[in-house]
């Protein structure tokens, strides 16, 4: 598999526009809540995802993204969504299941209508029947937005 260079963890400029706007630097997947060494779970692969911000995340995690076969507990998960993917409530409430106390998933929607984009309001409500909530959403590619979502504090 070729992998095109990414930045190591920790070196990625500190001005995303700053940088080439094919390239995705660790500063934006840091403020995701990425960090060194947690296990990230990835959900929804499919030849349209963006794979420069998988090997980001992968660069800042310091291993390779566990596939949908994993079955310990994860710190985050990625799931990748398109509007034709079914019943985005159900597949928050399945992940859920795999985030130990603490985790967080990052739920990726391509931008364009066309492409399958996702109403934001969509998320949300998927999110908040999961016991979820959104903590915001970050622009992780020229095609893909990302939503962040966590649970409530003080959820016991």
């Amino acid at each position: 598999m070729n992998t095109p260079a990414a930045p190591a963890a920790g070196t990625g400029s500190a001005d995303p526009a700053s940088a080439d706007p094919g390239s995705l630097d660790s500063g934006t997947v840091g403020r995701l809540g990425f960090v060194a060494e947690q296990i990230v779970q990835e959900f929804g692969w499919d030849a349209d995802v963006d794979d420069d911000f998988r090997f980001a995340v992968e660069d800042v995690i310091g291993s390779d993204l566990e596939d949908e076969d994993y079955t310990g507990e994860t710190d985050a998960a990625l799931l990748w969504w398109r509007s034709g993917d079914g019943d985005l409530t159900d597949a928050l409430v399945d992940l859920v299941g795999v985030l130990q106390e603490g985790g967080f998933a990052v739920v990726l929607t391509p931008k364009d209508r066309d492409g399958g984009a996702v109403d934001p309001a969509e998320i949300d409500e998927a999110a908040g029947t999961a016991g979820l909530h959104t903590a915001g959403a970050f622009h992780a590619s020229p095609r893909w937005r990302a939503s962040k979502l966590v649970a409530p504090k003080g959820r016991r």
